[in-house]
């Protein structure tokens, strides 16, 4: 877009669970993180993620839509970064995390996390013994982002512990990192453990973090979604995060918390469509937990679909970006499409 937390907090954002009749022992232990900034190179290979250091920059002042066919996307060249992920991801009462872990065996890149990545309540045996076995095996090149589920042990101990210096500061849950030519934005989304009000340090650490990196195509991810025909729906304590990235020409956002995959028409702060400045938001939170059904269709909502695990892949041009909805072995449904910036 050129023109431009503890057991008791899990009942107040709402019950994820569904639990399947596959099930595996929780048991394990952490793996530890390796020491230094996210697990990043000082001379990152090409298409590797970039983090920004911890310190904050200065403050500046109806009817289910079918899915698009594939269309001919730009193939990727090299350097082009891809990344790719879902929320809502591993429990030990699913095989779903096990089915999208194997996908991303199969495709490069950096993965993101969108929350809610360890069931049933993200402790470390929840890590251990449910995380680690499946996406696990992808975690040096992961960048997750915490869910109401990783807070549901007291501030979110066994999140934070587990993926250590990939997770930006321990306890803060946001952070940001360049991946080519994309600025890329993990946000805390558990707002009642920090705070996402106007004004918040998070909130201002945001602005800053945008006006420190004024590129040209920007993304952001985090759990809860501002908008949503799940089952959870929208949220509007998020406003303050959408209206600080269109203020700065955010071009994607990514959420989970709704067991769906949900693409929207680019939009404003205020939910209208707003084809040249507005905001693409994705949910995905087809990790591996479990589906949920859909309830009213929101305003701008183009794609959906309640009944398929899988991952999103978006291939990062330097001035636009592909997307594909890539689902687990032995399912049908996608959608895919590319945009510019």
């Amino acid at each position: 877009m050129l023109a431009l937390g503890g057991a008791l907090l899990l009942a107040a954002c709402g019950n994820d669970d569904a639990s399947p009749a596959v099930s595996r022992s929780p048991s394990g232990g952490l793996t530890e993180t390796p020491a230094g900034p996210a697990a990043v190179s000082p001379t990152p290979a090409a298409g590797a993620p970039q983090v920004t250091p911890a310190s904050s920059p200065a403050a500046a002042p109806g009817t289910p839509a079918q899915p698009t066919p594939a269309p001919a996307t730009t193939q990727p060249a090299p350097g082009d970064p891809v990344l790719v992920g879902a929320g809502d991801i591993a429990s030990c009462y699913s095989d779903g995390d096990e089915a999208t872990a194997a996908l991303l065996d199969a495709i490069p890149g950096t993965v993101f996390t969108a929350g809610d990545n360890a069931y049933q309540a993200g402790s470390a045996a929840d890590f251990g013994g449910c995380y680690e076995p499946s996406w696990g095996r992808h975690k040096a090149r992961t960048r997750p982002s915490p869910g109401n589920h990783d807070y549901a042990t007291d501030g979110a101990y066994g999140y934070y512990s587990y993926f250590g210096d990939l997770a930006g500061p321990a306890g803060r849950g946001y952070y940001s990192y360049d991946l080519g030519a994309w600025h890329i934005i993990a946000l805390n989304s558990n707002c009642w453990a920090v705070s996402c009000d106007a004004g918040s340090e998070q909130e201002q650490w945001l602005r800053a973090d945008l006006a420190a990196h004024p590129a040209a195509c920007t993304l952001a991810y985090w759990h809860h979604p501002r908008f949503s025909s799940g089952l959870h729906g929208g949220d509007s304590t998020l406003q303050p995060f959408w209206q600080a990235l269109y203020d700065y020409g955010t071009d994607i956002v990514i959420s989970g918390h709704d067991h769906d995959y949900e693409r929207f028409a680019p939009q404003a702060p205020d939910g209208r469509a707003d084809p040249n400045n507005g905001i693409r938001e994705f949910i995905v939170g087809t990790g591996g937990a479990s589906h949920y059904g859909f309830g009213s269709v929101a305003s701008n909502s183009e794609v959906r679909d309640s009944s398929t695990f899988g991952v999103l892949k978006l291939t990062l041009h330097p001035t636009s970006y592909d997307w594909q909805f890539v689902p687990v072995a032995g399912e049908a449904f996608t959608d895919s499409g590319s945009e510019a910036c």
